[in-house]
């Protein structure tokens, strides 16, 4: 049996739709790409023809983002809610994740840039699963509740540019996770609830470097080309994502993820409306 190329193992896992089942197999992809990289079988980056879209569970119910019931934070019910749009957004990110390995194998980049986003994948499974568990912990489970379906929007928007897709996945929707995940730790403090705070907590942590990995390789690409980096990343952020920069921002957590103030205020006024 021939060994899978890093490409296809990136499309195995995005044509796996089961969460727990797809996060496994993520975990354990990445597993042996550590292994290969730290002297055992090497394994080839290869080329592979990644589907437009992941493979999704029958549940949860996909709703347009306004029609996704908003349910407040002080009720369990609404920690629920809470917990499981995190669940939503960290099983998109492990497809996100994979997927910029699987759909730019023709561009020549380091070998870092795969570590990193396998790396990443990693990570994002991890935290799929803890907010399952979490949930499970209150009698819920991933799929109870409806989800917001535009998640894999800045995918598509981005599937023929990999300097746009680290632009508006890592730099600027990874970031938005910087700004609000210390609110959603609050909440799970004032409710006693260590289990969620902890999981928000290794969240909050470990995506400042999935951001920073966004921030270094769009910057490597952009001293490849002699562009600079916050003009390209104006632009491309207006092109390709749909809505404002909203503020209050993190400011000490994206510059600790190499994200300057001047990339992203100016982006919080003048952006165009989404029509759609």
């Amino acid at each position: 049996m021939t060994a899978l190329t890093l490409a296809e193992m990136a499309v195995e896992v995005l044509t796996t739709a089961d969460g727990r089942a797809k996060t496994a197999l993520s975990r354990a992809h990445a597993a042996r790409w550590r292994e290969s990289r730290a002297g055992g079988a090497p394994i080839a980056l290869g080329h592979c023809s990644p589907p437009d879209r992941p493979a999704r569970p029958v549940r949860p119910e996909l709703l347009s983002p306004r029609d996704v019931p908003r349910r407040g934070p002080g009720t369990p019910e609404g920690r629920i809610a809470l917990l499981h749009a995190v669940a939503h957004i960290e099983l998109n990110a492990v497809d996100l994740h994979w997927d910029i390995i699987a759909r730019f194998t023709d561009m020549q980049m380091p070998p870092g840039f795969c570590d990193d986003w396998v790396k990443a994948a990693d990570e994002e499974s991890k935290h799929f699963n803890l907010m399952c568990d979490c949930l499970e912990a209150l009698g819920s489970h991933y799929g109870a509740l409806p989800a917001h379906a535009g998640m894999w929007r800045a995918a598509e928007e981005t599937a023929t540019d990999l300097m746009a897709r680290l632009a508006v996945v890592p730099m600027v929707l990874e970031a938005r996770g910087l700004d609000v995940t210390p609110g959603m730790i609050d909440v799970f403090r004032k409710a006693k609830d260590a289990a969620a705070m902890a999981a928000l907590e290794t969240i909050y942590a470990e995506e400042v470097h999935h951001v920073a990995y966004g921030s270094k390789w769009f910057h490597f690409l952009c001293g490849r080309h002699d562009l600079d980096p916050r003009d390209v990343f104006h632009a491309l952020v207006r092109t390709h994502f749909h809505g404002a920069l909203k503020p209050p921002f993190n400011e000490e957590k994206r510059a600790e993820a190499g994200l300057p103030p001047d990339f992203y205020w100016p982006l919080s006024v003048d952006l165009p409306s989404d029509p759609r």
